[in-house]
């Protein structure tokens, strides 16, 4: 596990640097950090037979060229896929990553990283237990140690047990009326949340537990500007280039 302490920027690259390649590949995640990225964020989901891979859908065909769910797919047969040339034809060749080689290119570039569990329906214990396993084994000891998200509450409950020192965030669309009670019995680090329901009594309201909140995904800079002097901690970007810390 890493040594270096965990300290988020304002601005984190969102699948990487998802605006500018494509989303959750090694390419986008390098991306972010010519930009001027120092963190980055991206999506764990599993392969058929349990292989940690960077993906967002439950299904390949919005950022690939083939078609299939990810859970009926081996890795060697979702390598066969381009992964870019959806995105840009100066992608072409582009292959889905997996979730150690993120971590390799984590290490390489420099760069913290924002991990969501994104399990398909029914594997959230299964995703989150083999997120946390290649944590505790494969995560870089020279990159801060990750946060942790899901919008999985299973996902974030096997991470508080499986790797306590980690720190996780609880990811929403809309807070819920318990949302309280949720971040505290995961003993969440801080709140992610979408900027369209953000709300100043939100901030509060957050604080008062001693919450950073985390806004995804904010492409404009001057909405950026205005959440920074709101309090958010964090933005998730898909456009690096255009936000700077």
């Amino acid at each position: 596990m890493a040594q270096v302490e965990t300290e988020l920027p304002f601005v984190i690259g969102h699948r990487g640097a998802a605006g500018l390649a494509p989303e959750n590949t090694l390419t986008s995640i390098i991306r972010a950090k010519k930009e001027g990225a120092t963190w980055v964020e991206f999506d764990v989901m599993l392969a058929r037979y349990g292989e940690a891979i960077l993906f967002h859908n439950e299904t390949i065909d919005r950022t690939t060229n083939g078609s299939g769910a990810v859970a009926d797919l081996s890795l060697s047969e979702l390598r066969k896929f381009d992964a870019g040339l959806w995105f840009d034809p100066a992608f072409l060749g582009e292959r889905i990553p997996t979730f150690v080689e993120a971590m390799v290119t984590l290490a390489q570039q420099g760069l913290g990283a924002n991990v969501e569990i994104k399990p398909t329906k029914g594997a959230e214990r299964e995703t989150a237990t083999a997120v946390a396993r290649l944590i505790k084994s494969d995560w870089p000891s020279n990159t801060a140690a990750p946060v942790i998200s899901s919008f999985s509450e299973d996902a974030i409950a096997v991470v508080h047990q499986e790797i306590p020192e980690v720190p996780r965030a609880m990811l929403f669309w809309k807070l819920p009326t318990d949302w309280r009670e949720i971040v505290s019995r995961y003993e969440c680090d801080a709140i992610h949340m979408s900027d369209r329901h953000l709300t100043l009594s939100l901030l509060a309201d957050a604080a008062a537990m001693g919450l950073p909140v985390r806004v995804y995904t904010v492409n404009d800079p001057e909405r950026a500007r205005a959440l920074r002097d709101m309090g958010v901690q964090s933005i998730f970007t898909d456009r690096p280039d255009l936000i700077k810390d």
